[in-house]
């Protein structure tokens, strides 16, 4: 039996090879793996001696050989295939162990130049699982360190079972399907295209869920392999407190985590159902916290905070009392931490980002990793974020009256939580905390009187902001009669004019955002 051994990632190699020996395996190593043996004084033939050809052009051609490959995709009991591979003295591969060179872990690492990344696409190594994936009735393919266990263990038992071969086949294919991935979306970012004709997402399983949308749902999160260094994304969680996720969880958390933070000022959200039901800014984190639990306090109880600053003690406490499943935030002190671990018996979820926080920006060309990804019945639908910043919108006055400075300022505020509403979505707000927020309405006036309702007595004084433009002045008339001071919308719609009119009518600024609306369906 003959083993080759070709593997950048030199974990468990040296055991995994000295099991093989005390097996009778004749070993084939190329340049580094074989320097790895030799070291460990394990006999192997390095695939130079095999071939009588050298490693060429630096490296990059070692083992692209007939002998090689004919060895490996030989079909045991071909009459055809056995004779040729006697003919041309063709050594037969039984077992193939490869890991391919580091372009996804080194891929935004700032220190590479392009020219260097280009020399991390590995070649012979997928060209060797492909081979050895498609044999795989014949020949084992081991395509990562952590399979090494099972493998020695099977053929130490007497041999490898045709369904572990077929699912060490499908790994094989799955990882090399996703390293050509991870190369494909690179080039597109040298290219600057967002949008190829081909988009591929190399996915990765990251954890097995409790459960989906609801029990007897099963459900997976699958993260973006390739595109792990460009901002914070919900792949570079650390989970340090809680059960088991479930998929709602994960959804919440994603809203929670993007709302907070599109924030610049320490601020604080509240999401139920994927919805923020409380949302504010405060220079204190704690403040911040109390004023977005105070916008919808019934909506409050068991859902999920995102914070975009580091939780102090304080925060902790303030939380603790309260019924939540769930926070996420850039971290956590330690005393803090440990005020969250003893919420709710020890199962309320504690997230932390695996990196400094940072506002979410308008991704580059080629940023799959911040795509808006949605399934549609046979496909997707892939968009760039809403992510434009306030610079690049015109907020243009339309009424009669300016808004004040501490109105514009709420204004910019409740039109930005828009982003993160179901659509028709209308939010009040005032002192950079939201007061009342009516979500996914098919009506925009009832949207506004949800809001209104939940705001209370606390409206007046308070300004409106909406997703998309007011079809007619009823929604405005709700907030005015509640005692709203300035309105926010992308305007454009043909009675317009009718809604500034009633602004004017009781000296209430509008604003409108020149057609820039924030639907979120």
């Amino acid at each position: 039996m003959r083993a080759l051994l070709s593997v950048d990632d030199k974990t468990g190699l040296i055991p995994f090879a000295e099991r093989l020996q005390r097996l009778g395996w004749e070993l084939l190593a190329t340049g580094g793996t074989g320097e790895a043996l030799r070291a460990a004084g394990i006999p192997f033939t390095s695939i130079a001696e095999l071939t009588r050809s050298p490693e060429i052009l630096g490296g990059r051609v070692k083992t692209l050989h007939p002998l090689i490959y004919g060895g490996i995709l030989a079909r045991r009991g071909n009459a055809n295939d056995e004779r040729e591979a006697a003919e041309f003295a063709i050594p037969l591969i039984d077992l193939v162990a490869v890991n391919l060179y580091p372009f996804v872990d080194l891929l935004h690492n700032a220190a590479l130049s392009s020219s260097e990344r280009i020399e991390l696409i590995d070649i012979g190594g997928v060209a060797l699982l492909r081979a050895a994936a498609k044999n795989a009735s014949d020949v084992v393919v081991v395509s990562q360190p952590s399979q090494y266990e099972e493998v020695a263990s099977f053929l130490e038992a007497g041999g490898v079972p045709r369904a572990v071969r077929l699912r060490l086949a499908r790994q094989a294919f799955a990882l090399t399907a996703a390293y050509d991935g991870a190369i494909s979306s690179w080039f597109a970012t040298q290219t600057g295209e967002l949008l190829p004709e081909r988009l591929v997402l190399p996915l990765e399983r990251r954890s097995v869920l409790r459960y989906g949308e609801n029990p007897h749902q099963h459900a997976a999160f699958y993260a973006l392999a390739a595109w792990r260094g460009e901002g914070i994304m919900l792949d570079r969680y650390r989970q340090l407190n809680g059960r088991e996720l479930s998929f709602n969880n994960l959804l919440d958390l994603e809203a929670a985590f993007e709302a907070a933070s599109d924030f610049l000022e320490p601020t604080v959200v509240i999401v139920k159902h994927t919805n923020p039901c409380g949302l504010a800014s405060h220079d204190s984190l704690k403040e911040a916290y109390e004023q977005a639990h105070a916008g919808d306090p019934a909506a409050a109880y068991g859902g999920v905070i995102g914070a975009n600053r580091i939780v102090d003690e304080a925060t902790a406490r303030a939380i603790r009392p309260r019924n939540y499943d769930a926070i996420i935030a850039p971290g956590y002190e330690p005393a803090a931490l440990e005020i969250l671990r003893r919420k709710k018996k020890g199962e309320f979820i504690v997230l932390a980002l695996e990196a400094p926080w940072r506002p979410i920006a308008l991704p580059q060309p080629g940023s799959y990793g911040q795509l808006d990804v949605k399934r549609i019945s046979g496909g997707l639908l892939v968009q760039e974020p809403d992510a434009l910043p306030d610079e690049q919108i015109e907020f243009r006055v339309v009424s009669q009256r300016a808004p004040t400075e501490a109105e514009l300022r709420d204004l910019k505020f409740a039109f930005r939580v828009c982003k993160h509403v179901k659509s028709n979505c209308v939010v009040l707000a005032k002192d950079r905390a939201v007061l009342g927020i009516g979500a996914g309405q098919q009506s925009r006036v009832l949207a506004a009187e949800i809001a209104v309702k939940i705001a209370g007595e606390r409206a007046g004084g308070s300004v409106m902001a909406t997703d998309g433009f007011f079809p007619f002045p009823d929604g405005v008339e709700r907030g005015i009669a509640a005692g709203i001071t300035a309105v926010i919308h992308p305007g454009g719609s043909i009675r317009d004019a009718e809604s500034i009119a009633v602004c004017n009518e009781h000296q209430v600024a509008m604003v409108v955002t020149s057609g820039v609306r924030h639907f979120k369906h």
